[in-house]
Formats: structure tokens, C-alpha cells, sequence
């Protein structure tokens, strides 16, 4: 089971996983300095789009440290679902808990909040996520 989290979101209100929990969600670790992250941000705006009203939820934690950078980055890349950060860079609690040492680094858990898939990316990832929502 993936463990729970509180991290505030840019507005500073604190959110946690479990009320961010779908019938599927994405943890998506990033940073708006990690150029792999952000190559990977249309691919998970794209999946977001196609997928939330079946169920799909996304919880972005953002390894930045300046809060400016974090909150253009979010407008810039169009992320639309929950971004939460504690602005601590790889010393965020969240990244500690979950043993994250690169990014981007994702995890998908089910209905219930228990890992079912770690750093899928693009296809891979959308395929994952049809399947747990038997779309195919």
C-alpha cells in the first residue's frame, strides 16, 4: 500500500494522497529544473485529459525549491490536476518516504492506494492505465 501524504499545494493548502485517491491515480515526481520531467509533461497532460473523467487521478509532487519556478512551470506545462510541494528539493519528506532518488519517477496505484506499477512512462504507462480502468 502506497503510504499516505500531506504536502501543501500552491495556494498553501495542505492535500493529502488519500483524498486525491481515483479508481486509479498517478504519483508523478518532478521538478520544474528536470528537463526529463518536463519532456515528459505532455504525455501525462495527454493521459489526464483522455483518462480523469474514467477515473484517472493524478498527485504531482514537485522536488523544486523556488516556489515561483514551481507555480510557472505548472501554467507553462499546462498541469491542471494536484500539484503539492514542500519545496525541499530531493529532500522533500514525500520523496524520502517513497525512497525517490531520480526524477521523473512514477507510481500508479489502484482503486484502493496499493502500487501496482513503478516509472512507466508515455505508451507504457497509458497502456497500464487502460488496463486498470478496463478500457481494453
Amino acid at each position: 500500500m502506497a503510504p499516505d501524504f500531506k504536502a501543501p499545494n500552491p495556494n498553501g493548502k495542505m492535500v493529502s494522497l488519500k483524498e486525491s485517491l481515483g479508481k486509479v491515480t498517478l504519483i508523478d515526481f518532478w521538478a520544474s529544473w528536470c528537463a526529463p520531467c518536463r519532456e515528459e509533461n505532455p504525455n501525462v497532460v495527454a493521459l489526464y485529459s483522455e483518462f480523469h473523467n474514467k477515473g484517472l487521478n493524478i498527485i504531482s509532487v514537485s522536488l523544486d525549491k523556488d516556489p515561483t519556478k514551481w507555480k510557472d512551470a505548472i501554467a507553462k506545462d499546462k498541469l491542471t490536476w494536484t500539484q503539492v510541494s514542500n519545496l525541499k528539493e530531493m529532500q522533500d519528506p514525500i520523496a524520502l518516504q517513497y525512497n525517490v532518488t531520480q526524477i521523473p519517477t512514477t507510481i500508479l496505484l489502484d482503486s484502493k492506494g496499493k502500487v501496482v506499477a513503478v516509472d512507466l512512462y508515455g505508451e507504457d504507462l497509458k497502456e497500464k492505465v487502460e488496463e486498470l480502468l478496463a478500457i481494453k
